[in-house]
């Protein structure tokens, strides 16, 4: 009896019917040294037949034609391609560069010489971030689920251990989520914390790194405790089975080998099945109850589970809104780019900054007086979490103070295009909106084309069209590395997309302090938050592209992973079996295009003047 398991698409397709002969073959052979009754559960892919060998003498040999134990040769393995080798490195190198130039150019001069633990945590997050979603391109290269790569069939496979890969890149993740990152901003926070305490002068560094060793410690054993009490509880994956009975393969036909002067025989002999095969293979029983195998999955795999199901939330949300945001704010760009303004359009624009410079530096004083007279009506005492009156203070102050962010940030771009059309405009640089009026209409396209295959290929129960997988695959035919470089296209889009989603929601509805990246002026604080966000988003991402491209990447690893293993898992499979995160991240979409309809521009002028008159209603 044999115990077959594929992944959820073709568990019970019909075309997983007659093309296991030669695998199962072998494995029963190597691993058991006998073929009858061999049972087996789980293997890494479940593929066609590999092309046709022959033996010495010329004689073709079908798996289904061995009827007794032989000695078996150790299978070749697949040696590590040279040229994926060499792309990794090339890849690192990019992202080290790309990541240095980020830090370099946009840090705040304030940071230049300072904060240099920060940064290597934002160089070296931005680098983990982009290799994890990279990795996903590279295992499809690679082709380690294909059942040949086990020797009898390694030409098309990379020889690369992508299971280790993936295992190394699951924990760096949780390292930096939840160890590097919380540190790093308690490090770097620590510093404004003395400042306004008043102790910040004559500090030793050690004093900021046990501040944030306190900090930290409260955050590991939080968390600590989340993760080991969900292992415990929930790491059982129920994959479903189908049960196969075949018939003695003492009933298949016979063919003749010679073998070697060691009296076995090599993997490389197993040839394509005849007719014969095929009709003994048409004998086989095939249960039409679909059973299930209750396994436990290791810790590495759970983990990444876990942090794939913590970041949907975030990547269905801004992911969703990125999607939408992103082609129009690149063409809202080009069609805003500064032009030349005549003297009347430069007095009026002039006076409407001043104007609202004014406002805002008022609104500034009002909102330092309010926070001094409660200190005052408080005698500089906090109120506790229980102080219902003092919790509706704390948010009204807190839901001001970002609208005050808001308005002086809108005021500084305004100022800036005000220069760029101004003093500056002689050296402002025309290339630049020409370049963003090209990203933006590749970025429509991306985003079209990743709506369309959402809506054809993912939710429906039966893809109606394989979509972007047919556009993959047809690389495959003359040049498969375009195909690679394409899923790498389209998978590391949708992190931008999460980063700008998280950017204009944070400025349209103002629920938490905005993180804009700004040209030589962005603090540390805000490339740590844009990086930890990044990072959170990375696994959903690369589970999204799994399963968006399930037939382009059938040979990965990470399918087995995510649409296997995890994709059963106990509690968290049921959110991605009901396709919620997908249905949820399509809505968003679908929303934010309704609205950046309406509102396609962010709010402007009106805001600062509306704040004021507010705060001197309080007084």
């Amino acid at each position: 009896m044999i115990k077959l398991r594929g992944d959820r698409k073709s568990v019970t397709g019909a075309s997983d019917t007659i093309p296991y002969h030669t695998i199962l073959i072998q494995y029963c052979t190597i691993q058991y040294n006998t073929i009858p009754n061999c049972s087996l559960v789980s293997f890494p892919s479940l593929r066609p037949a590999p092309p046709t060998a022959r033996t010495s003498n010329n004689t073709l040999l079908p798996a289904a034609a061995l009827s007794s134990p032989l000695a078996v040769t150790a299978p070749k393995v697949a040696m590590a391609d040279l040229f994926l080798i060499f792309v990794i490195v090339v890849a690192f190198v990019i992202l080290t560069i790309i990541g240095l130039y980020l830090v370099v150019k946009y840090q705040h001069p304030d940071d230049k010489n300072d904060a240099y633990v920060p940064k290597l945590v934002v160089l070296f997050g931005f680098v983990l971030s982009g290799a994890t979603v990279l990795l996903l391109p590279l295992d499809v290269a690679n082709n380690e689920g294909f059942a040949g790569c086990d020797g009898w069939a390694t030409a098309f496979c990379g020889g690369l251990n992508m299971a280790l890969f993936w295992e190394i890149f699951y924990w760096l993740i949780t390292v930096w989520l939840f160890l590097l990152i919380p540190f790093s901003m308690f490090y770097y926070e620590a510093d404004d914390g003395m400042l306004m305490a008043g102790t910040s002068v004559g500090a030793k560094p050690n004093s900021r790194i046990c501040e944030a060793i306190k900090y930290e410690m409260f955050v590991v054993v939080i968390f600590g405790l989340i993760f080991v009490v969900t292992y415990l509880f929930m790491n059982s994956t129920d994959i479903p089975v189908r049960e196969v009975t075949g018939p003695s393969f003492n009933n298949g036909a016979t063919y003749t080998i010679t073998q070697s002067s060691t009296g076995g025989f090599s993997t490389s002999q197993l040839a394509d099945m005849g007719s014969a095969d095929q009709q003994v293979l048409r004998s086989n029983n095939v249960d039409p109850t679909l059973g299930t195998v209750a396994l436990s999955v290791n810790a590495s795999v759970f983990y990444a589970g876990l942090m794939a199901w913590l970041g949907w939330f975030l990547f269905a949300l801004f992911g969703g809104i990125g999607l939408a945001a992103l082609p129009l704010d690149l063409i809202l760009a080009y069609l805003d780019r500064p032009r030349h303004m005549d003297a009347v359009e430069f007095a009026e624009a002039q006076m409407s900054l001043r104007d609202r410079v004014n406002e805002l530096v008022a609104v500034g004083e009002l909102l330092k007086m309010e926070r001094e007279e409660r200190e005052q009506q408080n005698g500089g005492r906090k109120g506790g979490f229980f102080d219902r009156e003092a919790r509706k203070q704390a948010a009204e102050e807190k839901q001001t103070l970002l609208q005050f962010k808001q308005a002086v940030y809108l005021l500084e771009e305004d100022a800036e295009d005000f220069a760029n059309c101004s003093e500056n405009y002689k050296n402002y640089n025309p290339l630049i909106p020409i370049g963003c009026l090209i990203a933006g209409v590749c970025s429509f396209i991306i985003s079209f084309f990743w709506l369309l295959h959402i809506i054809l290929y993912m939710l429906p129960a039966e893809p109606v069209t394989p979509f972007l997988n047919t556009y993959f695959m047809w690389f495959q035919k003359w040049f498969s590395m375009l195909g690679v470089l394409s899923v790498a296209i389209f998978s590391f889009y949708l992190l931008i997309a999460a980063v700008k989603g998280c950017f204009k929601f944070g400025l349209r509805f103002l629920f938490f302090q905005v993180h804009p990246m700004k040209l030589n002026r962005t603090y540390m604080s805000s490339f740590l938050f844009n990086i930890g966000l990044v990072c959170l988003c990375a696994l959903p991402v690369v589970q999204f592209c799994a399963s968006a491209f399930q037939d382009y990447a059938r040979y990965t690893t990470i399918n087995q992973v995510f649409n296997v293993q995890l994709y059963y898992l106990q509690f968290f499979g049921w959110w991605w079996r009901k396709k919620v995160f997908e249905y949820a991240f399509l809505c968003m979409t679908l929303l934010t295009c309704v609205y950046l309809g309406c509102k396609p521009r962010d709010s402007s002028a009106s805001n600062s003047l509306q704040l004021r008159d507010r705060l001197k209603q309080r007084h």
